[in-house]
């Protein structure tokens, strides 16, 4: 008697990516229109928003490049390669990463990558040469497919690449974070900590990191300044609000502004707000703390 499931005998060898990837791939005609039956999947109980949100991150990371996503050259943490140990490890500690592009007397000359843990290798053996702790630098263009990049990133366990512009000029840099960010969302890091645990934390470096909803009138009481809009006729409940007016501009990921003496490093936005700020005082050639 003949099998009534011949199909069940035979194995699907295609992997669960792949699956994914013919289900959910959309031709440029049909994206809206999928994206729609995902809104109405989610009206209807059929898939959770947090779900929704990820599908939509996987079918609109189908139509971009590295150049919708990368870390822009200005802000850019590079180290210079001659730069003293202790200078570099200054560096690592206030940028917080684990990796960093190198560079030899110039920004666009880059000879490597640093993994910040690499570093340790010279406590127990100083005379390590920091140019034997580099990695290979991965170059990509602009144009590069993010599925693609997902798949390299995922393959060769390189999971920083350098991005390179039409001319050959070094456009930014690109992480395997911000690839799956585009699928989930912003991902915690380090500087996340329940909004109910405070909003005002001291660092090891004598530093402060504060939240962006932190009050204002908090902020002035904790550091003992007076902080206030430059415009008498603005008014904002948190600091975030203000440095963003005071910025033009929502503020991004490594730029900062000084008020009152204080330096105010963005850490980490989410949502198009500032999440953390680092806090630190500006202080004078003379030692003195800038007022």
């Amino acid at each position: 008697m003949p099998d009534p499931y011949p199909a069940r005998d035979k194995l699907d060898k295609r992997s669960l990516l792949q699956k994914i990837a013919e289900f959910i791939h959309p031709s440029p005609d049909n994206t809206a229109e999928l994206i729609e039956t995902l809104a109405q999947a989610e009206q209807n109980h059929v898939i959770g928003t947090e779900s929704r949100v990820m599908l939509e991150g996987v079918i609109r990371l189908a139509n971009m490049t590295a150049g919708d996503v990368l870390v822009p050259t200005p802000r850019m943490d590079v180290l210079n390669i001659d730069s003293p140990v202790e200078d570099l490890l200054h560096q690592i500690i206030d940028a917080g990463h684990s990796r960093f592009p190198v560079y030899e007397d110039d920004r666009e000359n880059l000879i490597g990558i640093l993994m910040a843990k690499d570093l340790l290798k010279l406590q127990r053996a100083p005379e390590l040469n920091i140019r034997a702790l580099l990695r290979p630098v991965v170059f990509v263009p602009e144009s590069k497919d993010l599925n693609a990049l997902l798949r390299e990133f995922r393959g060769n366990r390189n999971h920083l690449a350098v991005v390179i512009d039409e001319f050959g000029r070094v456009a930014g840099l690109i992480t395997i974070e911000d690839v799956l960010e585009q699928i989930v969302g912003e991902i915690e890091d380090e500087f996340d900590i329940p909004e109910d645990e405070g909003d005002i934390f001291g660092l090891a470096d004598r530093s402060y990191r504060v939240s962006g909803d932190t009050p204002i009138e908090r902020v002035n009481a904790a550091f003992d300044v007076n902080i206030v809009p430059k415009d008498e006729d603005m008014s904002f409940d948190t600091i975030g609000g203000l440095i963003a007016h005071e910025m033009g501009h929502v503020p991004q990921k490594g730029e900062h502004l000084v008020l009152q003496g204080l330096r105010f490093q963005v850490l980490l936005t989410r949502g198009g707000a500032v999440r953390w700020f680092k806090v630190s005082p500006v202080v004078t050639t003379e030692g003195s703390i800038a007022r």
